[in-house]
């Protein structure tokens, strides 16, 4: 004797399907295979290498070291002889330094003594990227 199949029950009209949850599954560390060597690709031939320049000393801008004669204003803060612009900036940061006439807050900013205030053109504070401007004006 065959044994009957087993029907499944019919679906109502209007019957809402509701869906078991399922459990959650666990999740198992799983053991790294070892890797597989990959095969090894022609080795292309390394393109020769360019040599490298020879370091060269920079030279200095020959406008920066020409000697520049300051006017008399100037002249009463960084000495009247000629000299170029590099050394009338460093003589005025010495002058500067010396007086204590940078701003305690505001250190870019330079307060102007008498000498100064001539230079400077009258103004009391310039900032200090203001100063070379004012100061190449007295150079000739």
């Amino acid at each position: 004797m065959a044994k009957k199949a087993k029907k499944a029950p019919a679906k109502k009209a209007g019957a809402k399907k509701v869906a078991k949850k399922a459990a959650p599954k666990k999740k198992v560390a799983k053991k790294a295979a070892p890797k597989k060597a990959a095969p090894k690709k022609a080795a292309k031939k390394a393109a020769p290498k360019k040599a490298a320049k020879p370091k060269v000393k920079r030279k200095p801008n020959a406008a920066f070291m020409k000697a520049m004669t300051p006017s008399a204003a100037l002249a009463a803060v960084v000495g009247n002889k000629a000299m170029p612009r590099t050394e009338v900036v460093k003589n005025l940061w010495a002058y500067i330094k010396k007086h204590k006439l940078q701003d305690a807050k505001n250190r870019r900013m330079i307060n102007a003594d008498e000498n100064l205030k001539k230079v400077f053109g009258g103004k009391g504070q310039v900032s200090m990227f203001d100063m070379t401007k004012l100061v190449s004006k007295h150079l000739s």
